[in-house]
């Protein structure tokens, strides 16, 4: 475990008001809300205000109407995956103290897609709740092989090396779902695209066999933020103050796995929000989770929603799909993470 450096670190956020806090919040669900306004007027073809009023009231008589009614469950899809990806992520670095951490960058994703597609390709699996209960499982067993990998050798734990650990672990589990999807004509066209990431295939069905796993997940998380901010401190004095650091960090853990395993097993394999989104927060409301993961949920939500806007708005007939966006974004805020000084815990 690494030790914690009480000094502030140059680029470390400030304490923020309570007030300025909650205007951060508010001003997050203003943008959430207008983002998601645009997904529904913004797409291969745009759609007129009225029309989009109408759609949300439930019209879908004009071609316009209909449109935007098509849109709803996609934009509503791309909200509840944003926000527990970026969840999961501030969650994920609190657990270890790794500013690193990311469902993407350690693997925790190509872990639920390899356990999906290994389930579909030799199980026969056909349930998509099924498929929400193996993403979970894959993601539950590449978080731990993976902190499991990054504590040997000397220092423990440390930032980098759960990285290095977990960038090799995704690159070998995406040549084995290759591996076990390319001679297989029946499944590759389909989970193909799948790999990518996109919410392009919602519907009001997927969302409602998704959610409950992603209820448990935010409640779990939202639950552990007053615990996780004791972490912060080191587990002897987390220890000191009462908590039960393992009983924490199991509980915190099972929460982000819940969510990046439910949410990769409905739109794939999407990297890199639980990372720019956590720091992002960070920076407008300080490190108190209380405060962080609530932040980081409507703000990883407004994430995935305006990147699938772009990539439906910029190869418009055609579509780029949300996992492409994501990494043009996410990759050199990364390099940027990893560069900066200082960067050994939280």
């Amino acid at each position: 475990m690494t030790t914690l450096d009480t000094r502030r670190a140059p680029d470390a956020a400030p304490r923020r008001p309570a007030g300025v806090r909650t205007l951060w919040l508010l001003a997050a669900l203003l943008v959430l809300a207008a983002v998601m306004v645009a997904s529904l007027a913004y797409g291969s073809r745009d759609v007129p205000w009225a029309d989009v009023q109408a759609a949300i009231g439930g019209a879908d008589g004009t071609l316009g109407e209909a449109a935007a009614a098509k849109r709803i469950p996609r934009t509503l899809l791309a909200v509840v995956i944003g926000a527990a990806l970026a969840l999961s992520g501030a969650v994920m670095q609190g657990v270890t103290r790794n500013p690193l951490a990311d469902p993407g960058i350690l693997g925790v994703n190509m872990g639920a897609s390899l356990a999906v597609v290994t389930g579909v390709a030799f199980f026969g699996l056909t349930s998509p709740t099924s498929y929400i209960w193996v993403a979970i499982v894959g993601a539950a067993a590449s978080a731990l092989f993976v902190y499991t990998v990054g504590t040997l050798g000397r220092g423990g734990a440390t930032p980098l090396k759960l990285a290095l650990a977990g960038a090799a672990t995704s690159a070998a589990f995406a040549s084995l779902v290759s591996a076990v999807v390319l001679p297989r004509n029946d499944i590759a066209g389909s989970f193909r695209l799948w790999q990518i990431g996109g919410v392009g295939g919602a519907s009001y069905e997927r969302i409602g066999q998704v959610l409950p796993f992603l209820a448990a997940g935010f409640l779990l998380c939202l639950l552990s933020a007053r615990a996780l901010n004791s972490l912060a401190l080191g587990d002897e004095l987390a220890a000191g103050l009462g908590e039960r650091v393992a009983l924490v960090r199991a509980v915190a853990a099972l929460g982000a796995v819940l969510l990046c395993g439910a949410a990769t097993a409905v739109a794939g394999p999407i990297a890199f929000v639980g990372l720019v989104v956590p720091h992002t927060c960070r920076l407008l409301v300080g490190v108190d989770h209380r405060w962080l993961l609530p932040l980081s949920m409507l703000l990883g939500a407004v994430l995935l929603t305006a990147a699938d806007v772009v990539g439906r708005v910029v190869a418009r007939p055609s579509e780029i799909d949300v996992g492409i966006v994501t990494a043009l974004i996410g990759a050199p805020f990364f390099i940027y993470i990893v560069r900066r000084q200082k960067v050994r815990a939280l």
